[in-house]
Parts: C-alpha cells; sequence; structure tokens
C-alpha cells in the first residue's frame, strides 16, 4: 500500500478532532443518514449469523454431513481472509463504496447457493461464498467509519454496530426455528437475500456523499487482485483450507496437505498482519492479536452449541437458537458500556474483563452435557459470555483505530478483520479436529433423540473436548491485555 492512497482513507487528524460542534452525535443531522445504513447493513449479517446457528443441525443432517459440520462455518471464515485484504486493498485505490456493495452482492449469492444445495459439499461451498461477501463487507465498514466519523464518536458508532445485533437476535431464532420446523432449513437461507435490499436503499445515498478517492496510477481490479496484499491473502485461505482437510483426516496421507498448508499459511499471516502480532508485541500488535482470540474463543465454542442440546439433551432447533438469544442482548449492553467517557482511561481493563467472563462463561456450558443440571444454564453462561464480548470487540475496534495514522487505517482495519477471520478458522478448524477424535462425527443423520441416545458416552466427550479448549483460548486472550497499552516513549 502507498501512502499517497491510503491517506484517502480517513480525514486528517487535526480534521477529525475539529469536527463541527454543532454536527452531533451519530444521530446528529451530519451522520444520521449513514448510521442508519451501517446498522441496517450489520443488522442483515447479524440475522444471518443468528439463523444459521438454529439451521445448521438440521441443515447438517438432512444433507448427511455432520462430519462436515464446522467446514461449514470454517469456509465462510476461510474464504473471508481473502476477501479482507482484497476490500482493504480495494479501498486504498477507489473508496469503500465498490467493494462494500460488492461484498452485499456476494453474501446474498452465497445464501441462495446453501439454500438450493443439494449436497454438503455444494452447502460448503455456498457458505465460502457468503465469507467473501460477509468479509468485504466488515472490511468496508470499518474504512467508512474511519473517513466519516470524528474520533469522540467512534465509541459510540462501535456500540451501534454491536446494537444493530439486538433484534436479530430477538426475533432471529424464533424466525429461522420456525422456518426451519414449518417449511425446512432452505428457506433459512433463501429469504435472507430479500432483507438486502433495504440496506442498498439505505447505504446508498450516504456513501455518495463521502469524499471520492483519487485512484493511483495502477488501480484497476485486475491489479487489485494482483496486489501482493491480496495474493498473500489467498495463500493464507488455500493454506487454511488445507490444514483443515488434513485436521479432518488423520492418516499419513494427510501430512502432504498439511505440510503445504503450513508453507503458505505461516509466511502468509506473518507479512499480512502487523509485525510482532505472534509475539504480543506492546500497542496494536496485540490489539490484533486479542481480537482474534477472542473471536476464535467465541465461535469455536459457539457452532457447537445448538449441534448439542439439538443432539444431546433433545431440543428443537428452535430452542437451540433461542439459547443464544441473551448473548447477543448482553454484547450489546456490554458495548454501551464501554462506550461510556468516564471509562475510557480503563479501557485495557475492560477488555480484559471481557475475556475473563467469556472463559467462564465457555466453562458453563458443557455442564448441560449432565442430564441432571438444567439446559437453561447454557442461555445463562452465554448472557455473561456476550457482555464480556461487547467490553472486548467494540473496545478493540476502538483502540484500533485510535493507533492507527490516517494512512494506516485501511491495512489495520483490514488486519484486524483477518485476525477475527483467522482466529475463527484455527480454532473452528480445532473445534472439529478434537469433536472427530472424541467421537462426534458418528452423530447420527436422524432425529434429535436417536442422535442423543447413539454412543452417548463419546459424543459428550467430543463436546467437552471443545469447549474446554475454547475457555484455554479464552484466558490466553485476557493475559495479552497486559500488552495492549504501548510503550511510553
Amino acid at each position: 500500500m502507498t501512502a499517497d492512497r491510503a491517506t484517502d482513507l480517513a480525514p486528517p487528524a487535526d480534521e477529525r478532532a475539529d469536527a463541527p460542534a454543532n454536527a452531533g452525535g451519530i444521530l446528529g443531522r451530519a451522520h444520521r443518514a449513514l448510521t442508519f445504513g451501517i446498522i441496517s447493513v450489520v443488522s442483515v449479517v447479524a440475522f444471518e449469523a443468528i439463523a444459521v446457528n438454529t439451521a445448521m443441525p438440521v441443515a447438517a443432517r438432512a444433507l448427511d454431513g455432520i462430519g462436515l459440520y464446522a467446514f461449514a462455518f470454517s469456509a465462510y471464515f476461510t474464504a473471508s481472509l481473502f476477501a479482507m485484504a482484497l476490500a482493504g486493498e480495494w479501498s486504498d485505490r477507489h473508496g469503500p463504496l465498490a467493494p462494500l456493495f460488492a461484498g452485499i452482492a456476494a453474501f446474498g449469492a452465497g445464501l441462495l447457493v446453501a439454500g438450493g444445495a443439494q449436497s454438503m459439499g455444494m452447502f460448503v461451498a455456498g457458505r465460502g461464498v457468503q465469507g467473501i461477501g460477509g468479509g468485504m463487507v466488515v472490511v468496508s465498514l470499518y474504512v467508512v467509519v474511519g473517513r466519516a466519523y470524528p474520533d469522540r464518536l467512534r465509541p459510540s458508532i462501535m456500540a451501534a454496530f454491536s446494537a444493530a445485533w439486538v433484534v436479530p437476535v430477538i426475533v432471529g431464532p424464533l424466525v429461522a426455528g420456525t422456518l426451519t420446523e414449518q417449511l425446512g432449513w432452505r428457506w433459512v437461507f433463501l429469504a435472507i437475500p430479500v432483507l438486502i435490499l433495504l440496506p442498498l436503499a439505505v447505504m446508498l445515498p450516504a456513501l455518495r456523499k463521502l469524499p471520492r478517492t483519487r485512484p493511483g496510477p495502477d488501480g484497476g481490479v485486475r491489479q487489485v487482485l494482483g496486489s501482493r496484499r491480496c495474493l498473500l491473502a489467498l495463500a493464507v485461505a488455500v493454506g487454511a483450507c488445507l490444514l483443515q482437510y488434513a485436521g479432518q483426516h488423520p492418516a499419513w496421507f494427510a501430512l502432504l496437505p498439511a505440510a503445504a498448508g503450513l508453507a503458505l499459511l505461516v509466511p502468509g499471516i506473518v507479512r499480512l498482519l502487523p509485525r510482532g502480532t505472534f509475539r504480543a508485541g506492546r500497542g496494536l500488535p496485540s490489539v490484533v492479536l486479542m481480537r482474534g482470540l477472542a473471536a476464535g474463543a467465541l465461535v469455536g465454542a459457539e457452532s457447537f452449541i445448538p449441534l448439542m442440546l439439538v443432539t444431546q439433551r433433545g431440543l428443537s432447533p428452535t430452542l437451540a437458537g433461542l439459547s443464544l438469544t441473551g448473548g447477543g442482548l448482553t454484547w450489546a449492553l456490554g458495548s454501551y458500556v464501554q462506550s461510556r467517557p468516564r471509562l475510557e482511561p480503563y479501557r485495557e481493563r475492560l477488555m480484559g474483563l471481557g475475556m475473563v467472563l467469556l472463559a467462564a462463561a465457555i466453562v458453563m456450558v458443557p455442564l448441560a452435557l449432565l442430564d441432571t443440571v438444567p439446559v437453561a444454564i447454557v442461555a445463562a453462561a452465554w448472557t455473561v459470555g456476550g457482555f464480556g464480548m461487547g467490553l472486548n470487540i467494540s473496545s478493540g475496534g476502538v483502540l484500533l483505530l485510535k493507533l492507527s495514522r490516517p494512512e494506516e487505517a485501511g491495512s489495520n482495519s483490514a488486519s484486524l478483520q483477518m485476525s477475527d477471520a483467522l482466529g475463527n478458522v484455527t480454532f473452528v478448524g480445532a473445534g472439529g479436529v478434537l469433536f472427530a477424535a472424541f467421537g462426534g462425527g458418528s452423530i447420527a443423520a436422524h432425529g434429535p433423540a436417536a442422535a442423543a441416545g447413539a454412543a452417548s458416552a463419546s459424543h459428550p466427550a467430543a463436546f467437552a473436548a471443545v469447549f474446554a479448549a475454547m475457555a484455554v483460548v479464552a484466558l490466553a486472550g485476557a493475559g495479552v491485555t497486559s500488552r495492549l497499552r504501548p510503550e511510553r516513549v
């Protein structure tokens, strides 16, 4: 990335600091349309995430694909790794409007592919297309925030990102569960693209008012795709796919794809993320690292909660999805708490507290495997974990923009989101390996009662292994919080 192009990603620091006093907050006249547009986009993405968690156990059984259950999640995050780098580079050269709307289109196309899938392989491919769209959307929105909102409003707009999850979290499990049980799981995916039309209508007028980014002499689409950063991200995505394949096939022949995956992934990700990320360098590198640990621990655990409740406790998909609802609500509450100005000096401590709460929540979840423990413990645990994530994730975005120079806003935003995706891919994939290693892949593709009764000794162990590993990841993230503040010069 060249500095003259990247500078266009955000207004100069003095311009952001001297925002007109009458501009108001994020719902003031100057930002109202853009804020509503952002909330609309995030709400659609949130509804999709909640709906997929609800419908996934039924879809996997219907397609005889329980053994590939983890791939249905990790395919999304693997594809988004490449898409995030692409969106960052594209935004650097042309501004965020084109990658944002291209991402929304890809997101919708992936939903249609997944909804029409006739095999688990095709379903996983559709999830990959969704990941391309989702990765482009999230990076583009961060660039929009960096360019359009002054420093004083960024904690509030980050809280709005989380608030946009509230309605989908409340209605998502009920709507998705009802569609799954009454019309079939496919309609959960096929119905969502209709909702994309509203964000398109709301966002376009507001985004057109943003300052135009002047493309460089080599700013064509072909040059964007062939840029060093995009090629490195492609290598990382392919490497992650090979590693996941090898992890799901524990045999001698899997050593070759595992070695090839490592050779592609490790050098690529080291060059894509800020220097010092994997040794928890102080400041920005630790912010990026902690984001990956937080996201990976949460998604690695959350991906298996509906499957556990459906197969081990006999819950319906609707009730299993509703068990995650409280987490979304308290996530928004935690994000609101971190946005309070009086808590700004304690931001790093809030992030550490958030990771401890997430670890405690994950430890509580497998207690539901015991018949003597009420299944409601999962919902209670996830309200605790959601509050912790609200404190952590929103604060991470605020810290990243605070520690980034204007000319680094695009690449650093992409790095943060890529750390998210890498954490998700790594720990969902690791969860899939543990799940299969402890016998979880043999869950029958029949009804919940039959699945719960089959091989009952091995299935609880498979789920417990996944949750124990994710709790350790969350605790490791808590340890990184001591490195978030840069060294004083």
